[in-house]
């Protein structure tokens, strides 16, 4: 690439060097391409779910695979189509969820070439249109006072500073007692504090602040930072051992430990809202049963418990 970038190769360009761009080199850019939109759009959908496999991004998975299910949906019942029949296997299992279920990489790569040649059969008419119809109106002049605070005292841009320092510093002992779901201690949460003033973000009172608003600075330092994956997976591991989940159960555990991987904490709430919600319209309730959405709820709470210090007083 650094010899043909140099216009002056080209001039002197003869077979043995044009058979050396043939075979190292990409092809020039074209507009005539074989392939048809929807086959693109396919190779971009199926490629986001590699690049969300591969971050362990579990929610964004969770959406794309609704999508490519649709679309394997629509084509399976097109099977009159031969070169759909061929691939009926794969877009029933496209479909369904015991294929979503630890899925991997090569799976992933495997559908999309398999599968892309046949999107343009997916009907037309099936893809849903959206009508709007509203027009804007303004409202009453109200006055609004503004209230100016001192530099530094923002709480966002005390979250985004903190965050940076701390992602910098994950090797101190209580920041990895935190995103391990180690039971907190005293002390620890003391180093904590120390650490959010020794990186400069705020002051005192932002610290203050931050602890009141998140009901504790040991939950306030582990939304920064989130919690350890092998830990968030622990934390499920005696809950899920030996009780044979079906693959929507299992998927619906692996998207709260995706969201204590990002977040730290959960809300039992949360349960009730996307994308929850998206893999249980009816709630976890029409999942589990009384007894595990007990369970559920019990693991949140000791992870939560964990990011503070009060179980540790004698």
């Amino acid at each position: 690439m650094e010899t043909y970038a140099d216009w002056a190769a080209w001039r002197r360009l003869d077979a043995a060097k044009a058979d050396e761009i043939g075979q190292h080199l990409a092809g020039l850019p074209t507009s005539a391409s074989k392939d048809d939109e929807g086959a693109k759009r396919f190779d971009l959908l199926l490629l986001r779910c590699q690049l969300a496999r591969l971050d362990e991004d579990g929610v964004t998975l969770e959406r794309l695979r609704t999508q490519v299910g649709d679309i394997a949906a629509a084509l399976f019942a097109q099977t009159a189509i031969p070169s759909v029949q061929a691939q009926a296997v794969l877009l029933a299992d496209l479909a369904g969820d015991e294929w979503w279920v630890d899925v991997t990489l090569p799976m992933l790569e495997a559908a999309r070439r398999r599968v892309r040649g046949l999107v343009r059969f997916v009907e037309r008419e099936k893809r849903a249109v959206v009508y709007t119809d509203f027009a804007d109106e303004a409202g009453p002049v109200v006055p609004v006072v503004l209230t100016y605070g001192s530099p530094g005292t923002d709480l966002v841009r005390f979250r985004q500073k903190a965050q940076a320092y701390l992602r910098q510093h994950q090797d101190h002992l209580a920041l990895q007692r935190l995103r391990r779901n180690q039971q907190l201690t005293p002390a620890d949460l003391e180093a904590l504090e120390d650490m959010l003033l020794q990186s400069g973000a705020g002051s005192r009172d932002d610290v203050d602040r931050a602890r009141a608003e998140a009901e504790g600075l040991g939950l306030f330092v582990r939304s920064l930072v989130g919690l350890d994956r092998q830990a968030a997976e622990a934390a499920f591991a005696e809950f899920s051992a030996g009780t044979g989940f079906s693959a929507n159960q299992l998927r619906f555990l692996g998207l709260v430990v995706e969201h204590l991987t990002a977040n730290g904490v959960m809300d039992v709430d949360r349960l009730f809202h996307s994308p929850f919600s998206d893999n249980a319209p009816q709630g976890p309730q029409s999942l589990f049963s009384e007894e595990q959405l007990d369970g559920i709820v019990a693991v949140l709470g000791e992870v939560r418990q964990r990011a503070t210090a009060e179980a540790t007083v004698a």
